[in-house]
């Protein structure tokens, strides 16, 4: 018989029904697994938890975004990295959305597990790595600035509250150079994001064609300093390819160096987390692959391989 860990986040924005464990303990042990089952307690115990247990056949993750993003990050720090899977039941769950899951977990197990394991680039900043959406600027902060107790209030709708509230606060530049490819690049911009995923922020990414096995990632940069400007340059993008549209610098690659004139007042936001690290100097590369089971339902879209 197989071992699976399921790891989830009794805080996540749907919480899980305690209740109900025992039957998905007793759904998944229909694809011949043991299963154990342990909540997180704090910040940052998912990655402790995988990063520290011995060898299973599948870590599954339930929870949001970035109670996935820790299951990676301490999975990243194994000397033999171990098969992952990711149920979603947080707030707004890009992730899982991305891959065909729906609101249901019953469904969402059964999809899982009658999946394929495929390879994922994982990209890292400054080798910390995250799994689809880094940045900093415009909008990027209301991920981790909204409370979780707003969440489990308003849900999605309180990511929007605070939109609209960062919508009419003042606009900060950012003097940043940027080295792809051996050549500088010099730029201020309002906001900047490295996408790895066809989904951002509950709406499609602006980039088509996402291929998750490609060793890419895409930039999105937004030099734009009005606030209408800025919108109508996000909106186009949905529906053109951002590399035509005004004030949008865009481009897919594997590694860039992003250096800041002046400190960051606003950490970076990675999978919906603040990144604690604040430095003068960034390096996002890809470096990492991890095999996660993931539903057919999207594999041929998301996947060369």
């Amino acid at each position: 018989m197989k071992t699976c860990v399921v790891i989830y986040n009794p805080n996540s924005g749907h919480t899980l029904n305690k209740k109900k464990i025992p039957q998905y303990k007793r759904l998944i042990e229909k694809y011949d697994y043991s299963v154990k089952f342990i909540a997180t307690q704090y910040k940052g115990h998912a990655k402790e938890i995988v990063s520290h247990i011995g060898y299973v056949d599948l870590v599954m993750s339930m929870g949001g975004d970035g109670t996935f993003n820790e299951i990676v990050y301490g999975n990243s720090l194994r000397h033999h990295q171990l098969v992952l899977a990711h149920i979603p039941i947080g707030t707004t769950n890009d992730i899982g959305k991305m891959f065909g899951y729906t609101d249901d977990i019953e469904k969402n197990i059964k999809l899982c597990l009658t999946g394929e394991v495929k390879d994922i680039d994982i990209p890292t900043i400054n080798n910390r790595p995250f799994v689809y959406v880094g940045g900093f600027g415009k909008f990027l902060n209301i991920a981790y600035d909204t409370t979780r107790e707003e969440k489990k209030k308003f849900g999605y709708l309180a990511y929007i509250m605070n939109g609209i509230k960062d919508f009419f606060a003042d606009t900060k530049m950012h003097e940043i150079t940027y080295t792809v490819d051996g050549e500088e690049h010099h730029v201020s911009c309002s906001m900047l994001m490295i996408c790895s995923a066809t989904r951002v922020a509950g709406f499609d990414s602006f980039f088509k064609d996402v291929k998750l096995d490609d060793d890419q990632f895409e930039v999105f940069i937004v030099t734009a300093s009005k606030r209408l400007d800025i919108i109508g340059a996000l909106g186009l993008s949905v529906f053109k390819d951002p590399s035509s549209v005004n004030n949008v610098i865009s481009f897919r690659t594997s590694n860039i160096s992003i250096k800041f004139k002046n400190r960051l007042k606003k950490n970076w936001c990675i999978d919906g987390e603040k990144l604690e690290i604040n430095k003068m100097t960034y390096n996002i590369k890809n470096v990492h692959v991890i095999k996660l089971l993931v539903p057919k339902k999207n594999i041929k879209k998301l996947f060369i391989n």
